[in-house]
């Protein structure tokens, strides 16, 4: 019997060190024969684009020089399989590669479109009568996985964020002119990302002054009451919200900043410039 493994999604710092894993494991069994790698996801599975992972991962040097190599080893891919009753030759084709490479087990690692992947797989080789274990690795800078603590991508994108938002406090402080910074952080609809921010309370710092998470309902209104309250208290006031907060308004981190502005703009007695900057983190560099 062979296994076979993807990467698929966003690519993280942790995202080839589980490639590792799953190579490192398999040798260790005399069942398993070979491992193969499919190139960009479930893309190459349907290519039949697949490379044998032992002509590359020789000795332990390989092994761990990929563990701390960041984005993805096979390359990645965004597409998520419609139901076999949409488009069942999809499926057929799947199943005719992993037979032609005498595949018993397919790893599939990502994030919930990759999880979505691996059910709809499951449930199709089950339903055909065949034994083939598909299992999901999960890997997402979001946290949000159904039954897991924290997911591998989580910790290193948590640090970036940190990292880059202790940055743009400091930023923010050098100038004379008084401002609001309101940082838009991706998460889809889990606010974990966003609540790390708050790390840096721990480290004395007061920023950021206000936190905005999907999980805590917030209107319109009260945003704007709640920044023009602590910019009355700080300088420059930092604001992180979490690109899932649900809101009626469309576009309305853009329609707050541009209300933040003109709320101060109109007054003698401040001068606020509002930013809005998206933190964009697919690349990261420690593992954990």
């Amino acid at each position: 019997m062979n296994i076979a493994v993807a990467q698929s999604g966003g690519p993280t710092a942790a995202i080839n060190a589980s490639l590792a894993g799953v190579f490192v494991e398999a040798v260790k069994n005399d069942e398993i024969k070979k491992v193969y790698g499919f190139k960009n996801g479930i893309e190459g599975v349907l290519r039949n684009d697949a490379v044998d992972l032992s002509e590359y991962l020789s000795d332990n040097r390989d092994i761990e020089v990929l563990k701390l190599t960041p984005s993805t080893a096979l390359g990645s891919c965004r597409l998520k399989l419609k139901s076999p009753e949409e488009n069942e030759e999809q499926y057929k084709k799947i199943l005719e590669v992993f037979e032609s490479l005498d595949i018993g087990a397919f790893f599939y690692i990502g994030g919930n479109d990759s999880m979505d992947t691996v059910l709809k797989l499951s449930d199709y080789f089950r339903s055909v009568g065949k034994d083939i274990k598909v299992m999901g690795i999960p890997k997402t800078i979001d946290n949000d996985l159904v039954l897991t603590d924290h997911t591998p991508g989580f910790g290193s994108a948590a640090k970036y964020i940190a990292t880059t938002v202790a940055e743009i406090i400091r930023d923010s402080q050098v100038y004379a002119l008084t401002s609001v910074t309101v940082i838009e952080i991706m998460g889809r609809d889990a606010g974990w990302l966003t609540a790390a921010t708050s790390v840096l309370r721990r480290m004395g710092e007061e920023a950021p002054h206000l936190i905005y998470l999907p999980e805590v309902p917030v209107t319109k209104e009260q945003i704007l009451e709640q920044i023009k309250d602590a910019h009355n208290h700080h300088k420059a006031c930092i604001v992180a919200v979490s690109e899932g907060i649900k809101l009626p308004t469309e576009n309305i981190l853009l329609k707050i900043t541009f209300r933040v502005a003109l709320m101060f703009s109109d007054t003698s007695i401040f001068r606020a410039s509002a930013n809005i900057s998206k933190i964009l983190f697919r690349q990261n560099f420690t593992a954990r």
